[in-house]
C-alpha cells in the first residue's frame, strides 16, 4: 500500500488516512500518512495500562530537523495549531508514504538527500522504535525533536509541570517512560549477500546520539478530529529535547527507542525491534496474498496478551475489551487466524466472569458491567465454534456446567428483564434507560433504540444457543433431550411469530415492531439459524440495505433514518443505530447469502477497497448512511475486520 506526495502533501487526504501499529498489550502508535497529529489520540508511544481502556499517551512525536551541507535548515514534522495555521510543512516533502508488512514507511527528498523513516511496536511490550535513515545524499546532520506528554488518552495536557530529567543517552519524562538515541552507521555491510541493494542489510556500529536537553512548551497544538467530533481540540507539547547525529553517507541511521514498564531494562537497538516485527508479521501472513494478507495482519492488532491472559480490544484508539465484540469476532480473530490454542484460553478466562448467568460485558467506564443480552449467547456461539474447529471435547465438557447455568438463569430470569417467555420458549428483555442489544447507544439517559420485548437477533441467538448447548452436551458425553426438546418448541415459537405480513421479519414482537433492520439476518445466518433463508426476502434488505461499506442500520425509507454520523457525542448516538453503515454485518449478510445460494464475493468489494481509505489495512467501526459513506467511528475496529476476512474467505461467486 503506497501513496505518492499528491496524497501525502494534502491534508485533506494524507491526514485523514491513519495508520496503527499495535504492541500487543493494547497499547499502540497511531498517526497519519502526512504525519499530522489530527487526534487527541495519535502518538508515537501510547501505553497500556492494568486494561487496554486504561491508556496514557507518552511520546507524541519526533520531528526531524536537517541540517544541510550549505547551512539550510528543513524541518520535516507537520502540525496544525489553533488559529488554523500548518507548519512546519514537513509533508510536502514526502514522496512516499507505504505500509510495508503492515509497518509505516515515510521518504521525504530534499533534492538529492532522501531520508527515511521506519517504525514497529517491540511485540509483547511498550516500546515503540523509529529508525530515521539516510537513503541517498549527505553528508546531513539530523536532529530529532522529542515532543513529549504523559496524559490519559482521551485528555490533554496544558503547559505547566512535567519532569524530565537526563539519564544515559537520552531522558525519562515523568517517571513514567525512557527515550535512548544511538547512532548507527558504516554504510553497507562488506560480507553482504548478493542481490538487490535493498534486500542487504546495513552494518549495526552504534554510538549514543547527542542529548540536548530543552524543555520549551508547544502551546495550542490542533486536533482537527477532535474538533469535529466536539471535543476539545487543543494541548501543549513539551519539547524535551533533540537527538542530533550526523549521518555523512547513505545507510547511516539515527535509532530512537521509546519504552514504558522497567525503565532500567533497555530493550534492543530499534533496527532490531523493526526487523524482528516484520519478521514475526511475515510468518503470520505465510501464503496469504493481497486483502487475505491485509485482513490477517489487522486481525492481529486486536489480539493482546494482558495479566490476565488473552483478550481482545474492540477498537483503536478508544476502545478496551468488550465481550459482546470479543464474541462475535471469535471466529475470524482466533479459529481462521490459527490462534486456537490462545482462543481457548480466552474462552476459559471470560467463563470465570459469568455471574447470574450473564458474561460480563466491558470495564471501559471502570467498573464490568453485565448490561447486554447478547454477549452470553455469541459466547455460546464462540464455543461452539471453537469446539466443532478443534475437535476439543474437553473444553466442552469443562464449560457444560457453566453453560448449564446460563440456560438455568435465563429460564427462572436475570439482570435488566431477561427471562425466558414459558409461552412460547422466546427469550424477553428490557429494562428502563437500558439498551441491551447490540443497538446500545443511550441519549439523556434513555436508549436510542431500546428494542425491549423480543428482539429478532436475540431470540435467533437463543435458538442457536439452544442447539450449541445440546451438541455440547452430546460431545461432553451427556444427555441433551431436554434441551433438544426445548429448542424446538422455541425454534417453532419464532417461524411462526417473526415473519411479518409484507415478508421480512420483525424487528422485536411483543410489542411488534417492524421497522427493516440487519438484526433479522442472524435468523438466517447463524449455524443453527431458526429459519432458512428467502431468497426473495434477502434481496429486498440487500436493496434497501446494502452500501459498499456493509448494511445499514435502517431502511432509508424510515422516518426515523438518519443519513449522517456525526457532530457532537449526543449527534453521533442518535444515529449510531438509525442508518449508519456497520461493517460487521457483512459477516451475517453474506452467510445468509451463501445458504440461500446467492453469491457473496460482490458484496465484499467496497470493503475490500476501504483497507486504503481511512485506518489502512483495516476496517473502520462505521460509516455514514448515504453516499458517498464516510468512514466514522474507530478507524480500526475488530469485529468489523474479523468478520470482513471471515466473509472473504469463505465468498462464493
Amino acid at each position: 500500500m503506497r501513496f505518492g506526495t499528491q496524497v501525502c502533501g494534502e491534508p485533506a487526504l494524507g491526514a485523514a488516512r491513519e495508520w496503527l501499529v499495535a504492541d500487543g498489550r493494547g497499547g499502540y502508535a497511531m498517526g497519519t500518512v502526512s504525519g499530522l497529529r489530527t487526534r487527541r489520540y495519535h502518538g508515537l508511544l501510547v501505553v497500556a495500562g492494568d486494561t487496554p481502556a486504561s491508556r496514557h499517551v507518552g511520546l507524541a512525536a519526533l520531528d526531524p530537523v536537517v541540517r544541510l551541507p550549505e547551512g539550510r535548515v528543513v524541518r520535516l514534522g507537520a502540525h496544525e495549531w489553533a488559529d488554523g495555521t500548518l507548519a512546519p510543512r514537513g509533508d510536502l516533502l514526502l514522496e512516499e508514504f507505504a505500509l510495508v508488512d503492515g509497518l509505516p514507511r515515510w521518504r521525504w527528498r530534499i533534492g538529492a538527500t532522501v531520508l527515511e523513516r521506519t517504525l514497529a511496536m517491540r511485540h509483547g511490550s511498550s516500546c515503540v522504535a523509529v529508525v530515521d535513515r539516510l537513503i541517498g545524499g549527505g553528508p546531513v546532520e539530523l536532529s530529532l525533536e522529542a515532543l513529549c506528554t504523559w496524559r490519559d488518552q482521551h485528555g490533554e495536557r496544558r503547559a505547566g509541570d512535567l519532569p524530565v530529567r537526563e539519564v544515559a543517552g537520552g531522558a525519562v519524562v515523568a517517571d513514567a517512560y525512557r527515550l535512548r538515541g544511538r547512532l548507527a552507521s558504516g554504510g553497507r555491510a562488506a560480507t553482504a549477500p548478493a542481490g538487490p541493494p535493498d534486500t542487504r542489510p546495513w552494518v549495526e556500529r552504534q554510538a549514543d546520539a547527542v542529548w540536548a536537553p530543552d524543555g520549551a512548551w508547544l502551546l495550542n497544538v490542533h486536533h482537527r478530529m477532535e474538533a469535529a467530533r466536539g471535543y476539545v481540540a487543543n494541548e501543549d507539547l513539551l519539547l524535551a529535547g533533540r537527538f542530533t547525529a550526523r549521518l555523512a553517507e547513505p545507510g547511516d541511521a539515527l535509532e530512537i527507542t521509546a519504552w514504558a514498564g522497567d525503565l532500567a531494562v533497555e530493550p534492543p537497538p530499534a533496527a532490531a525491534i523493526v526487523d524482528a516485527e516484520r519478521d514475526r508479521r511475515r510468518i503470520l501472513t505465510a501464503g496469504a496474498v493481497d486483502a487475505t494478507a491485509e485482513l490477517t495482519l489487522a486481525a492481529d492488532t486486536f489480539v493482546v496478551t494482558t495479566a490476565n491472559g488473552p483478550d481482545v480490544v474492540a477498537g483503536y484508539p478508544w476502545f478496551g475489551a468488550w465481550s459482546r465484540d470479543t464474541m462475535t469476532s471469535y471466529e475470524g480473530l482466533f479459529l481462521i487466524t490459527g490462534r486456537a490454542a490462545l482462543g481457548r484460553e480466552l474462552l476459559r478466562a471470560y467463563a470465570a466472569t459469568l455471574s447470574e448467568g450473564m458474561l460480563a460485558n466491558t470495564a471501559d467506564g471502570g467498573a464490568v458491567g453485565h448490561n447486554t443480552a447478547d454477549a452470553t449467547l455469541w459466547f455460546l456461539h464462540a464455543i461452539d465454534r471453537h469446539v466443532r474447529a478443534t475437535d476439543d471435547d474437553d473444553l466442552a465438557a469443562e464449560l457444560v456446567p457453566a453453560l448449564d447455568e446460563v440456560l438455568a438463569a435465563h429460564l427462572r430470569g436475570t439482570r435488566y428483564g431477561i427471562k425466558v417467555d414459558e409461552s412460547d420458549g422466546l427469550l424477553v428483555q428490557g429494562a428502563d434507560g437500558e439498551a441491551l442489544t447490540w443497538m446500545d447507544a443511550r441519549v439523556d439517559g434513555m436508549g436510542v433504540t431500546q428494542r425491549s420485548g423480543k428482539a429478532v437477533d436475540i431470540n435467533a441467538l437463543w435458538c442457536n444457543g439452544l442447539a450449541a448447548l445440546a451438541a455440547l452436551r452430546e460431545r461432553a458425553g451427556r444427555h441433551s433431550d431436554d434441551v433438544r426438546r426445548r429448542h424446538a418448541v422455541t425454534e417453532a415459537a419464532f417461524r411462526r411469530r417473526f415473519p411479518a405480513p409484507d415478508g421480512h421479519l420483525y424487528d422485536v414482537i411483543d410489542p411488534d415492531d417492524a421497522a427493516l433492520r440487519p438484526n433479522q439476518l442472524l435468523a438466517w445466518s447463524l449455524p443453527y439459524a431458526p429459519m432458512e433463508p428467502d431468497p426473495v426476502a434477502l434481496r429486498r434488505i440487500t436493496d434497501a440495505l446494502l452500501t459498499p461499506l456493509g448494511p445499514r442500520s435502517l431502511d432509508p425509507a424510515d422516518p426515523a433514518y438518519r443519513p449522517r454520523h456525526g457532530g457532537s457525542l449526543r449527534e453521533r448516538d442518535l444515529a449510531y443505530h438509525q442508518g449508519t453503515v456497520w461493517p460487521w454485518l457483512i459477516g451475517p449478510l453474506a452467510d445468509a447469502r451463501r445458504k440461500a445460494g446467492l453469491p457473496t464475493r460482490e458484496v465484499l468489494t467496497g470493503l475490500l477497497a476501504h483497507l486504503g481509505d481511512f485506518g489502512l489495512g483495516s476496517v473502520s467501526e462505521t460509516a455514514d448512511g448515504d453516499a458517498p459513506h464516510g468512514a466514522t467511528g474507530c478507524p480500526f475496529q475488530a469485529w468489523s475486520v474479523a468478520e470482513t476476512l471471515r466473509a472473504h474467505l469463505t465468498s462464493t461467486e
